[in-house]
């Protein structure tokens, strides 16, 4: 039978939260053409094994091994092991909607000239989260995994509006033309981020479309470790040093290895911070306090730099 998509699964040591992936997908209206499951066990030591093999007689599943570590060289495997002629990413830990599938399937016959496709994550929260979380998720969808670009359809632009990582879909002949970069994604509980966007940036510099599929939804889980603000600003502040190196050295004063302007706006954002906490309003805080996670991230970047530099005594 032909397959028209192949759904990609990559998983290292998450099997209870697998199992819940994999029961939410087996609910989901099955497409009307072949499909698949390929499930990449990426050198897991847990129950990853037979978490899989419950789900043989209820999903078109596929075992796939990966023996060496990191997200990127899994999604690798995934792509040279897929049949189908597009390839539907989705996490380890994410429920998918009911419609996930089917909301795939209409658009790749819909848009045929496009390459990239992509959908909505929302949080799938464990417990209870802060009611400051709650009201301010949108504002920090980056840090989560949270995207939502709107309920219509509409063309996919490299500016700010490509898809995560939980959701997307790849024709998989421009897949199979760019491949994941192993010094990107995941290894363990470290590692750098990044490596699909990479990736989709590559096919649509090419002239690969994308199309934003509002229907095809997911919930991407959040576990309770996450729901701080000390989480936040850890995760802006790699942000911040991320984009500090990608920038590379500024010109002008410098004080530590960057200019003395990163000081200024640091502190001016802590300050604004500080105040908009008493207000007592989420919204009003929170971008003030990821910017000033960023441009902290920035400066720590700068004084290591400029160590670097130091001649050795």
């Amino acid at each position: 039978m032909n397959i028209k998509l192949t759904v990609a699964i990559c998983t290292w040591n998450r099997a209870d939260l697998l199992s819940q992936t994999l029961g939410e997908l087996a609910l989901a209206t099955p497409p009307q053409q072949g499909w698949e499951v390929v499930v990449v066990n990426n050198k897991c030591t847990d129950t990853t094994d037979q978490v899989i093999a419950r789900f043989q007689d209820s999903l078109p599943l596929r075992r796939v091994y990966e023996g060496e570590p990191g997200l990127s060289n899994a999604r690798n495997a995934a792509v040279d092991n897929a049949r189908g002629e597009y390839i539907v990413w989705t996490d380890d830990d994410v429920l998918v909607g009911r419609d996930w599938l089917t909301a795939y399937e209409t658009a790749f016959a819909g848009w045929p000239q496009a390459a990239v496709f992509g959908g909505p994550i929302f949080p799938w929260f464990d417990g209870q989260p802060p009611d400051w979380l709650a009201s301010v998720i949108d504002h920090v969808g980056p840090a989560y995994a949270v995207r939502n670009l709107g309920a219509e359809p509409c063309a996919l632009e490299l500016k700010g509006e490509l898809p995560y990582g939980a959701n997307y879909a790849v024709r998989i002949h421009d897949q199979r033309l760019h491949r994941y970069d192993a010094a990107l994604g995941r290894k363990g509980k470290g590692g750098a981020l990044g490596e699909e966007t990479a990736v989709l940036t590559a096919i649509m510099k090419k002239g690969g479309a994308g199309r934003w599929i509002p229907q095809a939804t997911v919930r991407h889980f959040i576990p309770r470790d996450r729901q701080n603000l000390q989480y936040l600003r850890a995760y802006y502040a790699m942000s911040g040093r991320t984009h500090a190196l990608e920038a590379g050295p500024q010109q002008g004063t410098a004080l530590l290895g960057r200019p003395l302007w990163t000081w200024r706006a640091a502190l001016q954002a802590e300050i604004q911070y500080r105040l908009m906490r008493l207000t007592g309003d989420p919204n009003k805080w929170i971008d003030p306090l990821t910017q000033a996670a960023r441009l902290r991230g920035a400066l720590r970047l700068g004084e290591l730099l400029q160590d670097m530099r130091e001649p050795s005594r």
